[in-house]
Formats: C-alpha cells, structure tokens, sequence
C-alpha cells in the first residue's frame, strides 16, 4: 500500500503544476525583439537599421578579405590544435591587444603595469571587469552615460553595483551636454566609478573633442574617479586606430590607472566569434600581476577560458605587417562609405524639405545617428514603411546603402510631417 501511495503521489506531482510555475514572463530584449520583427516581416523593402552591423551595398554581412586571408591560414596550418587555452586565453592576443588601444610604445606596457585577459568580446571584457570591481574595489558606485549602450546597466546590476548617470546628450542641439556632464561627474563622490566610451558613442554618435577629453581627464584624476573605457569601436570614427585611441591613452599618460575593456565584433567584423579582451591599468607590475591573479578566479567559474577560433583570426592579422595594413585600408574603406551614407540622407532630407534641422546626421560620428525621432515615429515607419529601429530613433548608418537611402528619406519625411 505505501509503494501505491508513492506511485500515485508522483503521478500526481508529474501531473501537476511545474516546479518553475512560478516564473514570470520576461520582457523582450529591445534590440532582439526589432530583429525578431523584422525577420517576420514578409515585406521585400523592409529595412533593418536596429542591431549595430555593417551591411554591404546590397544590405548582406560583410566579412573583410584580409579575415578570410588569415581563415586561409589557419586552417592551412596543421600544427594547430583545439586544446584549451589558458585562464587568461592568448597570450599574444592579449599582448598585441593590449598595444593596440595603449600604443606599442606606451609606457604603461613597457613597465608591465597593464594585465590584459581575453574575453567573451565586449560585453564579456565588461561584464568581467564589473565582477572583479565588485570583489576587489572599494567603491561600488558606477556612473554611466545619459543615455548609453543598453546592455551597460546590465552588467553593472548583474556583479551587485549600483548605478548612476551623468548628463551627456543634449536634445536640443542633438550634441554634448559638456558642461551638464563636467557638473555631474564633479559631484560624484571620490573613487566613483566612471564608464566612458572610447569614441563612437552608442547610441548618441556624439564624442567630445580631444581638448574636451583633457578636461574630463583633469577632472577625473582630481576627484580621484576610476574610468571604465568601452572600447568597441576604435578606428571606426576616423579610420585611424590610434586617433581613435587618443581619449584613453590621455588617461593612461598621466599615470593613473583605469580598465579598457576591447571588442573585435565591429572593427573586424567578427560578431559572432566573441572575441574581446579586458585590461586592466595598475600604479606598478605588482598590482597588474596581483590583479592578474584574481581575474583568473573571476574568468574560471563563469566560462573556465575562451574560445581560440576568434582571438586566433585577430592575432594573424595584428602580428603580420601586410595583413595589419590591409586590415586598416579595408576599415577606413567602411568607415568612407558611412560617412558619404550621412551626407546623402541629410541631402534627401533637405530636397524633401523635411521639416527640422538634420544637420547632426553629419555632425555625429562613427555608425550612429541618434536621429531625434521619438517612438511614435519609430513605430509609424515600422508599420508603413518596414523600416525597423531601436525606439530611441537611433538609426544604424551602417546598415543603410546608396539605394536605400531615399526610402529612408521618405518614410523619416512622413513621420515628421504627419506629426507636425
């Protein structure tokens, strides 16, 4: 009788409601959910301009030749091997990292004061780097940009910190709040904290200027901030991988420290590969190698060590003189090509007579334009034009091409003039 009542007490609990009944619904990943509509869209002019890729001219992935060249090589090689890499990954990945955002001749290098471990790409290096701040810095306070990257919060939340912002879009003049930010960061408390972005602010496209990064760097170092820099777009404003690294090799000549986290997904086209790396900015070598030390213990729990496939392609092309070359010539050739996509849909938009002053499209850089539409309008050319974007308006520039441009005069021309 007692071995009938177990059976039918597990009928029961089999039968019954779910151990996980209790779990709610979460809400839909903005920018997922934009993919997602997108792909059911049957329409054949729709439009994807929410997930931040580069799209050829006739709107498909773009994989750079000089990653196919060093694909070529890799799987030509056959002393290489899918054993485990170390803790920290590459070591000449994480090396040649490393000289790319500081600089081969930046002292910090020279005198071992940098650790540099790779990453599951950007949001990785970052997530990577908030988990160790939370187990090994004092203050727990992080402030962000108004607004940032969407992803930013999460990382931040997920190690345990809390968050703030500092003013830095201005909507009015769709440029920098320069002062509003210089106002907020110079009231946050001592050892706050502070995320940056490299260049190519997502989602604004607004950077300060090299003298305005001299004076947030000032300030920073006086209030004894801590920068975080998000670095997943260096060469894509300029061309030029070291003018876009001047805002972050500011703040490490001086001598102070700060952490970088590093991204390949957009500069070489390798979003799917995942590869990134953190690097950490420490007063001497045995900081940095202390440091190392508890990295490790934060990498091995969450994935144990990365992926080789990723930091392997990147490593052939930074170590090898003429693929380094050829990489850097196909980046400004993408980065011409957005620029010249700006100055055509600020000219459509002018022909159109839309309504508005459009001259930040050319203003803002890298691949960016926080357009100023709202989500009334966002959700109008969705529904009548099939052009898909985050709601904030910011438009994917690199998604766009000579022929689609017009379109996408069209429907920015009806949704500002309907709401007129």
């Amino acid at each position: 009788m007692e071995s009938l009542s177990t059976k039918e007490k597990t009928s029961k609990d089999c039968n019954g409601d779910s151990v996980f009944e209790n779990v709610v619904r979460a809400p839909d990943v903005p920018v997922y959910a934009v993919m997602v509509a997108y792909s059911k869209d049957p329409s054949p002019v729709k439009l994807n301009l929410g997930i931040g890729v580069y799209r050829t001219e006739d709107g498909k992935p773009h994989v750079l030749n000089v990653v196919r060249r060093a694909e070529k090589l890799l799987l030509d090689d056959v002393s290489a091997t899918k054993e485990y890499l170390p803790i920290t990954g590459m070591a000449e990945f994480n090396k040649l990292s490393a000289q790319l955002v500081f600089g081969a001749d930046s002292p910090a290098i020279k005198e071992n004061r940098v650790t540099t471990v790779q990453c599951l790409a950007g949001c990785g290096s970052l997530r990577t780097g908030a988990d160790f701040l939370a187990k090994h810095y004092h203050q727990h306070t992080v402030y962000l940009s108004q607004p940032t990257y969407g992803n930013h919060p999460n990382f931040f939340l997920a190690a345990g910190l809390t968050l703030k912002t500092y003013r830095y879009y201005d909507p009015i003049t769709r440029g920098l709040d320069f002062q509003g930010m210089l106002d907020d960061l110079g009231s946050a408390p001592s050892g706050a904290i502070v995320l940056f972005q490299v260049c190519s602010h997502n989602p604004t496209g607004v950077d300060p200027t090299l003298h305005q990064w001299e004076q947030i760097s000032q300030l920073v170092r006086s209030k004894g901030l801590l920068p975080f820099f998000d670095n997943a777009y260096q060469g894509i404003v300029s061309g030029s991988l070291d003018m876009d690294a001047q805002s972050v090799r500011m703040f490490v000549t001086d001598g102070g420290e700060c952490l970088v986290a590093h991204s390949y997904s957009k500069i070489m086209g390798l979003y799917g590969e995942r590869v990134g790396a953190l690097s950490i900015v420490c007063k001497t070598a045995d900081v940095a190698s202390r440091v190392e030390s508890q990295l490790k213990l934060v990498i091995r729990p969450m994935y144990s060590n990365p992926p080789i496939h990723g930091a392997a392609i990147v490593t052939a092309i930074l170590k090898d003189r003429e693929m380094f070359d050829e990489w850097t010539v196909e980046l400004k050739a993408m980065i011409n090509r957005i620029i010249h996509l700006r100055q055509q849909l600020l000219d459509a938009l002018r022909d159109r007579g839309t309504p508005g002053d459009w001259s930040h499209i050319t203003k803002q850089v890298g691949m960016y334009t926080f357009s100023g539409l709202n989500a009334e309008q966002v959700a109008f050319m969705a529904e009548e034009y099939h052009i898909y974007m985050s709601s904030d308006g910011r438009i994917n520039m690199a998604g766009l091409s000579a022929k689609t441009v017009p379109y996408l005069a069209d429907a920015i021309h009806s949704a500002v003039t309907r709401s007129v």
